[in-house]
């Protein structure tokens, strides 16, 4: 149902955003009138989105009571707010499940929802998280040994270059996804 309401929202912010944008900058018709969380007279002479504007007014209380933070984005990915902290972070490429518990105990974080967290909470995590090598910077790392194994040619290299299994494994009756098909 929030997010029902969430969507219509925005809808009304878009509409008000593209009447004000014709209209001049201090009409207080646009998106910067005070229902909207007081963001200031025009937006649109500031340069920032409608999108923008609705992630700005949730952040600093604009919208209802609560100005809970509609998603959270940590290392490039954003979190699913409807899971625990623990399985949320696993959404990160590079962080697992012991990695996760090992980040949560050492800040002494509570497991909860992910949308319940406190802006102080959500620093200190990506903080945390800003120590370990996750997402596009892992994902290089891995390709430059494989290409440095294809290099040399040693046999974990050549097992790659051929799209075979590299660690020993059967390829008579298994390997289907690994061997492609090659056009």
């Amino acid at each position: 149902m929030q997010s029902r309401t969430w969507s219509i929202v925005r809808g009304l912010a878009r509409r008000r955003a593209g009447a004000a944008a014709g209209a001049p900058s201090g009409s207080g018709s646009g998106v910067g009138s005070a229902q909207f969380g007081g963001l200031g007279p025009s937006l649109h002479s500031a340069g920032i989105s409608t999108g923008s504007a609705c992630m700005l007014a949730r952040q600093n209380g604009g919208f209802g009571d609560g100005g809970f933070i509609d998603s959270i984005r940590i290392g490039g990915v954003v979190l699913p707010n409807h899971k625990r902290l623990e399985y949320s972070l696993q959404s990160i490429h590079g962080i697992g499940r012991a990695r996760a518990r090992q980040i949560l105990s050492e800040l002494n974080v509570e497991n909860k929802v992910t949308k319940d967290l406190s802006k102080a909470e959500i620093v200190t995590l990506r903080e945390e998280i800003a120590k370990y090598m996750i997402e596009g910077d892992l994902k290089r790392f891995n390709r430059a040994a494989i290409e440095r194994l294809e290099g040399i040619k040693c046999y974990k290299g050549i097992r790659h270059e051929l799209a075979l299994p590299v660690r020993g494994q059967r390829t008579k009756t298994n390997c289907r996804t690994r061997k492609e098909k090659r056009a």
